[in-house]
């Protein structure tokens, strides 16, 4: 089961922070970072999908074509906790090497399409504090990191449960 998690999670997990490093590296200060958000849960979503991959490869090639719920979930959990540490991980290298570049771009793409909305000033000017604040706290690692694992983790988590329980029914996508 840890091999499993391990090949699938990986996998996951290159996946997404692949098109993320992708998608901040060639947005640079463009004003549709801030509208990207979308397509990151999107690739999330299909990277993802390996949970399912590997819990159905678990049942079938592992345990005979039967999984109970619980060991459905452990071996998801597995995958999405595996998928979680390479995003953090890859992430944080990514930040370190484009020295933390990617907040003040992010926060200049909000504000900028802000702007480009016709935003009052008295609210643009509101955002542009708390965008001062978040690029404080995003400096923290005991702030960033936790945030960034959960980008990630609640949706692994999410597509955990929705298989865990369709797989335990042997009936669906039974091994032949």
């Amino acid at each position: 089961m840890k091999r499993l998690s391990l090949i699938y999670g990986s996998a996951a997990g290159a996946l997404i922070i692949g098109s993320a490093v992708l998608s901040a590296s060639l947005s640079g200060t463009s004003t549709h970072l801030a509208e990207m958000e979308w397509l990151g849960y999107l690739v999330m979503i299909v990277a993802l999908s390996s949970i399912f991959l590997g819990i159905k490869r678990y049942r079938d090639g592992d345990l005979g074509g039967v999984i109970r719920f619980g060991s459905a979930f452990l071996m998801g959990l597995g995958i999405t906790t595996v998928a979680s540490i390479i995003y953090v991980a890859v992430w944080e290298l990514y930040l370190l090497v484009t020295d933390y570049a990617f907040i003040e771009a992010y926060t200049s793409s909000v504000l900028a399409a802000m702007e480009a909305d016709g935003v009052a000033a008295g609210v643009l000017d509101a955002e542009a504090a708390k965008m001062e604040a978040m690029k404080e706290q995003y400096a923290n690692p005991l702030f960033r990191i936790p945030v960034t694992f959960l980008e990630i983790f609640p949706v692994g988590l999410l597509i955990t449960l929705i298989s865990a329980a369709v797989l335990r029914n042997p009936k669906v996508l039974p091994a032949r």
